[in-house]
């Protein structure tokens, strides 16, 4: 299991009394940052159906290049063995690595039998029996608080439920996250500091509306968003495997999403597919 302390509290965290010692503020900050994804290592298994939860933490590798990015896998749940426990990754290696040099949630059926990511830790992942895998990044404007896996020891599709569900856990760890971090480098009187944690608190961004999606898009994105192929989605609608990716094309580049499962998720988020 994780070695996280308990679930993260369900007030922010920035509404907490703040120590007056910077220094404790941020111990404190790290213990809430502990707590926080320890559980959503947990609650990915409880209510996610995965099997395994892990969590990667931003920190710097051992060896690695000065300014290269990558995490460390500090949070757990479902594991059988201990050979996924403390595990480095960096930036674009595995499935993991890739959401993390990404910016972007990514999945696959079967881990070992995937051609579009590196297989660096496929012994760790056969001894865990785990094939499908979700990764998605706690991401806060453009700062990475962690990745967040679930995985399943089964070859399955992800669908869009699922994907939701890890989705909607990933963005309330990372509000707590953010609450935390910004705790944490505000001293007493409002004046920022620079602390381990992150960078200085950024200002609120504002969400760009959703260019209208025309009926066909609207419709290969609703199945698309179920987790059908392209193959299924044309066979169903009586179009051409071309002319299907076409229309996703079209939807992502008006949502601003770069690969399925970020459609999907941003389809939810912006109510057009229930």
């Amino acid at each position: 299991m994780t070695r996280a302390a308990d679930p993260h509290p369900a007030h922010p965290v920035a509404d907490a009394a703040r120590p007056e010692d910077p220094e404790l503020a941020a111990r404190a900050a790290e213990l809430v940052r502990d707590a926080v994804l320890g559980d959503l290592a947990r609650r990915v298994v409880a209510e996610c159906g995965a099997d395994v939860g892990l969590v990667g933490v931003p920190e710097p590798l051992p060896g690695s290049r000065p300014g290269s990015e990558g995490m460390v896998l500090r949070h757990w749940a479902g594991t059988r063995a201990d050979l996924l426990h403390d595990v480095p990754v960096p930036a674009g290696l595995g499935l993991g690595g890739r959401a993390l040099a990404e910016r972007a949630p990514s999945w696959v059926p079967d881990y070992r039998a995937a051609t579009t990511i590196s297989h660096h830790y496929d012994a760790a992942v056969a001894a865990e029996d785990l094939y499908a895998m979700l990764t998605v990044p706690l991401m806060d404007g453009d700062t990475v608080h962690g990745v967040v896996y679930a995985s399943l020891r089964a070859v399955v599709p992800f669908g869009d439920v699922r994907i939701s569900a890890v989705g909607t856990l990933a963005k309330a760890a990372t509000r707590a996250l953010a609450g935390a971090a910004a705790w944490s480098r505000e001293r007493p009187g409002g004046k920022p500091c620079e602390q381990s944690c992150g960078k200085p608190f950024d200002k609120p961004r504002t969400v760009a509306p959703v260019p209208p999606l025309t009926p066909r898009e609207h419709e290969v994105l609703r199945w698309a968003a179920t987790g059908r192929t392209n193959p299924e989605i044309a066979a169903r609608l009586g179009l051409t495997c071309n002319t299907v990716t076409g229309y996703l094309k079209s939807a992502m580049h008006k949502l601003g999403v770069r690969n399925r499962t970020e459609l999907a998720l941003a389809a939810r988020e912006s109510g057009l597919v229930g």
